[in-house]
């Protein structure tokens, strides 16, 4: 009987320690501060960096590719360039803190399948209109949690947000249509008389054809009082729905408030965006 119930104690500290491996991938835009944590020069030519992270127990491992985009492909010219990590890292909370030597990186455990990375002041970097700050679980797994708590989006006029994804927006793409990526552009527009409705207008990929699309946008009271705005089709049907992650980030979710979750290439990240013009 011993043997067996060692046996089985062997196969519980086995299963329990595979279990806390946990591997995420992106592709991000390269600021300051991830040059700085990477070790990239400022003035070396970046337009995007490829991540693969994995987190176990208490340390990482991290290899990142990174270099000018070769078009019509998603590698880089040459095959770009080669980083790899490996250090402890420190949690605190939903804050997962890398550590390099004397260099760190904050990313924020956003849900089991999420990561966003972070600045000094733990919030989230916004990206640009090609590439978010948002990391994808290699294995998601159904979840409907969420670990921020935002407020409110104040528009006094409008606001935009950008960004690219994947094609599994819900409802967007035909079964069967071929599809690499969705470009979004949306312009929200504030109501005078209501602060949590308004109008919007969309340009992307899926309405190029038509120049784009309009209706009215309305703010909801997701689980936990997490906050999501839905998107009509301009008959008061629901057609595309964000949560709300910070005032300059916006995450792809379905009708029922699930996150959708990306890969190497894209992930469900929107980003505000200040200079675009509509």
């Amino acid at each position: 009987m011993k043997p067996i119930i060692t046996c089985l104690l062997m196969m519980l500290i086995v299963s329990v320690a595979s279990g806390k491996e946990k591997m995420f991938t992106a592709s991000t835009p390269a600021n300051t501060l991830v040059r700085s944590f990477l070790g990239i020069a400022l003035n070396d030519s970046v337009d995007f960096i490829r991540w693969k992270l994995v987190l176990e127990d208490h340390s990482y491992h991290l290899q990142c590719n990174y270099g000018i985009g070769k078009p019509n492909t998603n590698g880089f010219f040459d095959g770009g360039k080669k980083i790899e990590l490996n250090g402890p890292f420190i949690k605190r909370g939903i804050y997962y803190q890398l550590q390099y030597r004397k260099r760190s990186l904050t990313t924020v455990w956003l849900n089991e399948n999420l990561l966003h990375i972070a600045d000094g002041d733990n919030k989230l970097l916004v990206g640009n209109g090609g590439w978010s700050y948002t990391l994808n679980s290699l294995s998601p797994v159904a979840t409907d949690a969420f670990s921020l708590h935002a407020s409110p989006m104040l528009v006094k006029d409008s606001v935009r947000f950008a960004g690219r994804s994947g094609c599994k927006v819900p409802g967007i793409i035909e079964p069967g249509s071929q599809c690499y990526k969705l470009k979004w552009l949306i312009a929200i527009y504030a109501d005078p008389q209501k602060a949590a409705s308004g109008t919007y207008k969309l340009y992307g990929t899926a309405y190029r054809k038509e120049g784009g699309k309009k209706g009215n946008w309305k703010m909801m009271r997701g689980r936990n009082g997490r906050i999501i705005y839905q998107l009509d089709d301009g008959n008061g049907k629901g057609l595309l729905y964000f949560l709300k992650a910070s005032d300059g980030v916006l995450l792809f979710t379905d009708k029922m408030g699930n996150l959708l979750v990306g890969d190497e290439d894209f992930s469900y990240t929107l980003n505000k965006e200040t200079n675009v013009r509509m």
